[in-house]
C-alpha cells in the first residue's frame, strides 16, 4: 500500500510546527528567565596557575563571587572566597 503526496505533506508540515513550537518555547523560557542562557552561566573559571606538576590554583567565579580553590594532588581545596570588587559601570 503505498503512501500518497498529501500524507507525506501533511507529516512533514506538522514535524516542521513541533520543530517549531519547540525552539519557540525554548526562545520564549530564556527570555522571560525560566531558563538560563548560554551567555548567562553561573560557575566560570577566571584564572588558572600551575604550581607542579599535579597541583594549580584556580579562581572561579559562582554567582558573581570568586573562590580560589587547590585542584589536584591527593584532594580539591577551596582556599577561601576573595572578597568582592567594585565592577566598572
Amino acid at each position: 500500500m503505498p503512501i500518497s503526496y498529501t500524507s507525506l505533506i501533511t507529516a512533514f508540515v506538522a514535524l516542521a510546527a513541533v520543530i517549531g513550537l519547540v525552539v519557540l518555547a525554548g526562545r520564549l523560557a530564556r527570555a522571560t528567565g525560566l531558563a538560563k542562557s548560554k551567555n548567562g552561566a553561573r560557575l566560570v573559571l577566571g584564572e588558572s596557575m600551575q604550581i607542579d606538576r599535579g597541583r594549580s590554583l584556580r579562581i572561579v567565579s559562582c554567582d558573581g563571587r570568586e573562590m580560589l580553590l587547590l585542584v589536584g594532588g591527593g584532594s580539591d581545596v577551596l582556599l577561601g572566597w576573595l572578597p568582592m570588587s567594585e565592577l566598572p559601570r
